[in-house]
């Protein structure tokens, strides 16, 4: 049963514009004239004559008529142009108000579709989703429709049925994604890619509309793709409140930011050598006046979505630097402060001078300030304006630290390239070290690198006494985590700093590399 008139008629066009103007309908036009003649004669010759032009233009055959047709314009036949399907979708989700049948709208995306170019570049990357289309197509009935929504994204839409359930839509989105991740030869190299799906049933719609059906597709896909590659979500009413509320924040991040509510806490580094503090990490935390403290996880990306993380940056270097000449007032010794600074914030042509001027206008020596750098940031960019911010730093004088070493790919050329001072070792290397033999070997192997290449060390993520002594056992430099100190406000790390201080009075040092 055709899902609808619009897909039935569009169906029956498509079918009959191939008979008439088909590669197969030249090997027959010859015999069909000659039948033609023989069965009327000159009348029937000249009638059929005169009525063709009218067929083919009746079936939109002289329009190009993918406009028309609602055929894609990009060239992937069996998909439908993106307007075209966004009506059918209204129509089928008409159908299926009454509850007596049901759809489901399903949303796919080829994971790292960025990283696939860099890697074969973009023809391959082409010939990829290609044959993505193609798989999508082989999996769906004839009742099903399909569109290309973007470079590496599809929509599909059931035709309504008596049996379109949870379960069967699980199913469903199994057997597209184990099809679409087949590896893919180009130019006799297989391409592996991975594919996450996030779909929504009809009847599980917010709102009582297709637009609102296609956004909580398009929520349900975005949960996939946190979630990790190859990953499959459908949507919740408990994805719409966690959205709308992420919407919320990105409308009152740029208020908390001027405002205040955003401010930095700072975790305790120190080192495994003397036990001294060696520095403190500005990390953001967000007081809402009515929700109270609300998790960076949640907030960060809020930050990021408004394109405020440059902003976040002056912020959090600001209060950062007045926490040193505070700290300094006291007479306490906090050799460094630790700012995360994001790729938007290292793109910027004037961040040399503006770091300068701040570090003058707050008299702080620029060994100060410990500019932190994803990873995945040094891993990925090329030499352009981050590569001249973070060596115009060094040569101001401030230290660059390596954030979440072993988890970014970052090459040792990378490493030399951008004169980094210390690697910060992934907390998921240092997890339960002391306990498992694996985790040991690999630490020992960035400690050995580390110190081939004459960089500092410090381990993130540090929660037990075990761990503490096995890191400075294998030599690491300096060590942060809540085995040490949970990140704080200002105003309670003097507190700590004075308790730690007097700690290490009766407390035995623990030996390391630097004491040896």
């Amino acid at each position: 049963m055709a899902i609808n008139q619009s897909w039935a008629w569009y169906k029956l066009r498509q079918k009959m514009c191939l008979a008439l103007i088909g590669p197969h309908a030249l090997a027959f036009f010859p015999a069909g004239v000659l039948g033609v003649y023989w069965v009327g004669g000159e009348i029937a010759l000249i009638g059929t004559a005169a009525a063709m032009p009218l067929i083919f233009l009746a079936l939109g055959g002289f329009s190009a008529s993918q406009h028309d047709t609602g055929l894609s314009r990009d060239g992937y036949a069996g998909l439908l142009r993106r307007d075209f399907f966004n009506s059918l979708v209204d129509q089928i989700f008409e159908k299926t108000k009454d509850r007596v049948r049901g759809s489901a709208l399903f949303h796919i995306r080829v994971d790292d579709y960025a990283s696939l170019i860099e890697r074969h570049g973009q023809t391959a990357a082409d010939t990829v989703v290609k044959h993505t289309g193609d798989r999508i197509l082989l999996a769906l009935s004839d009742n099903d429709i399909v569109s290309r929504l973007g470079d590496c994204r599809f929509a599909i839409c059931l035709g309504p049925s008596h049996h379109i359930d949870l379960e069967l839509c699980i199913q469903m989105a199994g057997r597209m994604q184990k099809m679409i991740e087949e590896p893919v030869s180009v130019d006799g190299v297989s391409v592996h890619i991975t594919a996450a799906v996030g779909f929504c049933l009809s009847s599980r719609t917010p709102e009582t509309n297709g637009a609102a059906w296609a956004q909580a597709t398009s929520t349900a896909l975005r949960e996939a793709q946190k979630r990790g590659p190859s990953t499959i979500r459908a949507y919740t009413e408990e994805m719409r409140r966690v959205s709308q509320a992420r919407a919320e924040l990105r409308e009152e991040v740029g208020a908390a930011l001027d405002g205040g509510q955003i401010t930095p806490w700072y975790q305790p580094q120190i080192s495994t050598d003397t036990g001294n503090v060696t520095g403190f990490e500005a990390l953001a935390r967000w007081h809402h006046p009515e929700r109270g403290m609300i998790a960076p996880a949640d907030f960060l990306p809020a930050i990021e979505q408004a394109g405020l993380l440059e902003r976040l940056a002056e912020v959090m270097m600001y209060h950062s630097f007045t926490a040193l000449k505070a700290w300094d007032a006291s007479g306490v010794a906090v050799p460094q402060v630790g700012v995360n600074f994001s790729g938007t914030k290292l793109n910027n042509p004037r961040l040399v001078e503006k770091i300068k001027w701040e570090m003058d206008r707050f008299n702080l020596a620029p060994p100060r300030l410990s500019v932190e750098v994803l990873e995945t940031v040094i891993a990925r960019v090329p030499d352009d304006q981050v590569t001249l911010n973070i060596n115009g730093l060094v040569a101001l004088g401030c230290r660059v630290d390596l954030d979440d070493f072993g988890t970014g790919h970052a090459s040792i050329s990378s490493i030399r390239r951008f004169k980094i001072d210390r690697l910060k070792i992934d907390r998921s290397f240092v997890m339960k070290a002391d306990r498992d033999p694996e985790q040991q070997r690999m630490i020992s192997a960035i400690l050995t690198m580390a110190e081939r290449l004459g960089l500092e060390t410090l381990a993130e993520g540090v929660e037990t006494v075990g761990e503490h002594a096995l890191l400075a056992q294998l030599g690491c430099d300096h060590v942060q985590g809540f085995g040490i100190g949970k990140p704080m406000p200002f105003n309670e790390t003097l507190d700590w700093i004075h308790a730690h201080e007097a700690k290490l009075q009766d407390t035995p040092k623990i030996t390391g590399r630097g004491s040896q």
